[in-house]
């Protein structure tokens, strides 16, 4: 795996975590869940549009020499 990729899929990693832990702190604070499975499934959504976004802009960076 080379470390473009890697890379990428940590950030996704890093999303899915994120959004997970701001939905248990809404819990917390009181708002409604709409319960376990439905959370994991945006998170690895959001952890896949993360390690997406990453890796095309990683690129684009790299194109322009930053």
């Amino acid at each position: 795996m080379n470390e473009r990729t890697k890379s990428a899929l940590l950030w996704g990693a890093v999303g899915v975590f994120a959004f997970l832990a701001l939905h248990q702190g809404y819990v917390a604070l009181g708002g409604d869940s709409v319960g376990i499975l439905p959370a994991i499934g945006v998170g690895v959504v959001v952890g896949a549009a993360v390690a997406v976004a990453a890796y095309v802009g990683e690129a684009r960076l790299l194109r322009r020499g930053r």
